[in-house]
């Protein structure tokens, strides 16, 4: 049994926050005809990694909550993907890829220590 954690007060959901509005910040400069397709996937999964985090945090074992924290370190795994995918279709600069792509690999690490902590 854990103790409940307030999910708001952890660092790797205010970072993934971040994510979420940046991924917000990026979108507004792609191509509408993307609307539907990369720029909704890019939206679902950069809210996907703080909701799993959030969601975690109800359950009532460090077993169970490491089921959410592995889902969210999978979601952003994927949302860098369609970063990679982005940045190939020139919808972003290569600053912000870089800048990104760096953003997002740190939080993958801060969630595999986190995730590392559980067990």
């Amino acid at each position: 049994m854990m103790g409940r954690h307030n999910f708001k007060k952890l660092k790797i959901w205010q970072e993934a926050m971040d994510l979420v509005k940046e991924t917000y910040k990026i979108i507004d400069e792609f191509p509408d005809v993307e609307r539907f397709n990369l720029s909704s996937q890019l939206i679902r999964c950069a809210v996907s990694i703080p909701s799993n985090i959030a969601e975690g945090t109800s359950k009532s074992t460090n077993k169970h909550f490491n089921k959410y924290i592995e889902n969210s370190l999978g979601s952003s795994f994927e949302w860098e993907t369609q970063l990679i995918v982005a940045s190939g279709q020139n919808y972003i600069s290569k600053e912000k890829f870089e800048l990104l792509e760096s953003k997002i690999q740190q939080l993958q690490k801060m969630i595999s220590r986190f995730q590392d902590g559980l067990k």
